[in-house]
């Protein structure tokens, strides 16, 4: 595939590539490393001409993820939530419940195992179908299906339960 051809396909899928880097690491400063270092690989390694330039910048973002955590010893690290100050007292209300909520769901997302987590984000998040989502992580639709599955019923019960961490 042509440079400028590439470098048009990669600017389509940044801000899809850099919600997945960040669902990856949970941290933003790890999540651009991660984007950063997923563009420089697919710029000097290119694009094999018969691949989608999508799918292909998911599964070597996540490969590099996946290397990353190999050479670190499965290190993960989560920001922790603050609550800022609110400037509109009639909203300040909510602006907090959904702060507190969205909290809960990272934290919640952050104790599924890794495989359930990906999977989570690839489906639930960017939006990619089961197929495409089993040949970007290489693995059967069956599977991609029962990840997510026990994803999903690990969420509802945390939420359920009204505790931020998976059982």
């Amino acid at each position: 595939m042509d440079e400028e051809r590439l470098k048009q396909e990669i600017s389509g899928v940044l801000d899809s590539l850099r919600r997945f880097s960040f669902s990856l690491t949970g941290d933003k400063q790890d999540a651009y490393d991660l984007l950063q270092e997923t563009i420089v690989r697919l710029l000097e390694k290119n694009v094999p001409d018969d691949a989608d330039v999508r799918k292909w910048a998911f599964r070597v973002c996540k490969n590099i993820w996946l290397d990353q955590l190999r050479a670190t010893k499965v290190r993960r690290r989560w920001a922790e939530s603050k609550i800022g100050e609110v400037e509109n007292r009639e909203d300040g209300q909510k602006i907090a419940d959904d702060h507190i909520a969205l909290q809960e769901v990272k934290l919640i997302m952050a104790g599924l195992p890794k495989e359930q987590r990906t999977i989570l984000s690839l489906v639930a998040v960017e939006g990619f179908s089961y197929k495409e989502t089993a040949e970007m992580m290489n693995i059967p639709v069956g599977t991609v299906m029962s990840r997510l599955s026990r994803a999903r019923a690990a969420i509802a019960d945390s939420l359920n339960q009204g505790k931020g961490t998976v059982h």
